[in-house]
């Protein structure tokens, strides 16, 4: 059972890249695709970098962070965005959830 948060996603605006943890390389490709498209507008229009982790539970938390002395960063504008990202991508992101409290937790699918 993991015991830490497992990284699912990061995207960064300042080295203008994007990871995938390699143990989600399994999820569709369009899943991918759009875990990709989410993150990179995200740093785009908010700066700093994203990273999509998961806790010892199985929440999937959004993880905001910026560079010392990046004044172009809009920390407000990043809550706002990941408030509305949530209630977007609702559906994407409670199978994500489910996903890995199945497959990585071994806990049993919620009828």
């Amino acid at each position: 059972m993991y015991q830490e948060n497992v990284i699912i996603c990061a995207s960064s605006k300042y080295e203008e890249k994007y990871y995938l943890n390699e143990d989600f390389e399994n999820l569709p490709e369009a899943i991918q695709r759009e875990l990709r498209i989410m993150c990179i507008l995200f740093t785009e229009e908010i700066g700093g970098i994203l990273t999509l982790e998961f806790d010892s539970e199985g929440n999937l938390n959004f993880i905001t962070a910026a560079g010392e002395g990046d004044l172009l960063y809009d920390e407000i504008g990043s809550v706002l965005k990941i408030k509305q990202l949530r209630e977007e991508k609702k559906e994407l992101l409670e199978a994500l959830e489910t996903y890995y409290k199945v497959f990585f937790l071994g806990q049993e699918p919620e009828e």
